[in-house]
């Protein structure tokens, strides 16, 4: 236990409270806290009082180590390596300088070095959340890019669509006004056909405006034709008059509707 005489009493008391509320404001400003904590252990030496709270001093390094870059780490840890060989000299008992020296610097350097590992970890974590945010507009982008190309295609798709259909509407309307003197139920057949590809450009239309608009009340009840429906697709263009094959090699089931 320390004793304190009655006239150094109070420093000792004042030091005592003035490294320790210090303590407070050392992530606000740590080397300005660093400083405060160092005069006051320079007053501690010049007064020739030994206080346990003289640790704070370590803590302050450690804090300016880690809020600080590699000057400041420097400064500071020569500081307390210089304030650690003055009080070796001073209350270091004779011919024992070495051994307290030694111990002392060690734990500066481990004070130094915990400091330094914490600025280190704290720079690793921003560098890895910044390069989470980088990945994650990338992300963005990307998906933006793919909405954008599949707007495209629906638009191109729609051209498709109306640019088919009114073909095939044309060309039966055209045959109906020919047979419709000759032949009346030809011509009543292929008003039926203009009927049944105006209902299904409509359908596709539907179809396709549903993946642009999601609240279509009726979008995904139609199917994309696929494989199966080109048999129909090719006895509507056949009862248009236009002459057309079809022909399938080898299995499709593997084959995705949009193809």
């Amino acid at each position: 236990m320390t004793v304190y005489l009655a006239r150094v009493l109070p420093v000792a008391a004042a030091l005592t409270v003035a490294l320790a509320f210090s303590l407070l404001w050392r992530r606000r400003a740590p080397l300005v806290v660093f400083g405060a904590v160092a005069a006051a252990v320079f007053v501690q030496w010049l007064m020739d009082v030994q206080l346990p709270a003289g640790i704070v001093l370590l803590v302050a390094l450690c804090t300016a180590a880690a809020h600080t870059g590699r000057r400041g780490t420097l400064l500071a840890g020569a500081v307390v390596e210089g304030g650690a060989g003055l009080a070796c000299l001073r209350w270091a008992p004779d011919g024992a300088f070495l051994t307290p020296f030694v111990a002392l610097s060690a734990t500066v350097v481990a004070a130094a070095v915990l400091g330094v590992n914490v600025r280190t970890s704290r720079a690793y974590l921003a560098a890895v959340q910044e390069r989470a945010e980088r990945l994650a507009l990338h992300q963005e982008q990307q998906a933006r890019l793919a909405v954008a190309e599949e707007r495209a295609r629906i638009t191109r798709e729609m051209h498709d669509i109306v640019t088919h259909n009114l073909s095939v509407m044309v060309a039966l309307t055209d045959a109906a006004v020919y047979a419709q003197r000759r032949s009346p139920d030809r011509a009543t057949a292929a008003m039926l056909q203009v009927s049944e590809r105006g209902r299904q450009a409509l359908t596709d239309m539907r179809r396709s405006l549903g993946v642009l608009r999601a609240d279509e009340p009726g979008a995904e009840r139609h199917p994309p034709p696929g494989i199966a429906q080109l048999e129909a697709l090719a006895d509507q263009m056949g009862a248009a008059g236009l002459p057309t094959r079809l022909e399938v090699r080898g299995g499709h089931a593997h084959v995705a509707a949009t193809a």
